[in-house]
């Protein structure tokens, strides 16, 4: 697990082992955003294990393999709810691969079983973005794009 004094990658400003690593740890997530917010951090972080325990068995996958090559950089929630054992989050995922950049928009679905949440399914779209150098900075640092990511 990686060291639990590096901010959360899920956006709270919490440290990670105060946000989502508890969940990687073993807690339970409480809602389905929690879950989700999770999830993404497991993808910054490629907790591989995590994403499959963490996903429901109907629609789990047999393996997943890490990617180093995209970046997760920035998780927008749009919306998230809870009726009874199901659940939804809508949210927005900025990535970079290589000199490209783009946004992963999802609605997921949540179940709830036995006390824990766990990944459904979702209808992802993904949309190609070409930032201007003067831009905000597509991982919400409030720089501009020159400034940070078109850096590196």
């Amino acid at each position: 697990m990686p060291s639990v004094s590096i901010s959360c990658p899920c956006g709270s400003g919490q440290p990670l082992d105060a946000c989502c690593g508890r969940y990687h740890a073993g807690k339970a997530a409480p809602t389905p955003e929690a879950l989700m917010r999770s999830r993404y951090s497991a993808f910054v972080l490629n907790l591989t294990d995590y994403l499959l325990t963490s996903w429901h068995p109907e629609t789990r996958p047999v393996s997943l393999t890490a990617d180093d090559t995209t970046h997760w950089l920035r998780l927008q929630v749009v919306s998230s709810g809870e009726q009874g054992d199901e659940g939804w989050v809508t949210f927005r995922a900025t990535f970079r691969e290589g000199h490209h950049f783009g946004v992963l928009e999802e609605a997921s679905r949540f179940r709830r079983e036995a006390g824990h949440w766990r990944y459904l399914d979702g209808q992802p779209t993904v949309s190609r973005l070409k930032p201007g150098r003067n831009d905000a900075c597509l991982c919400g640092s409030g720089r501009k794009f020159k400034r940070c990511c078109a850096l590196g």
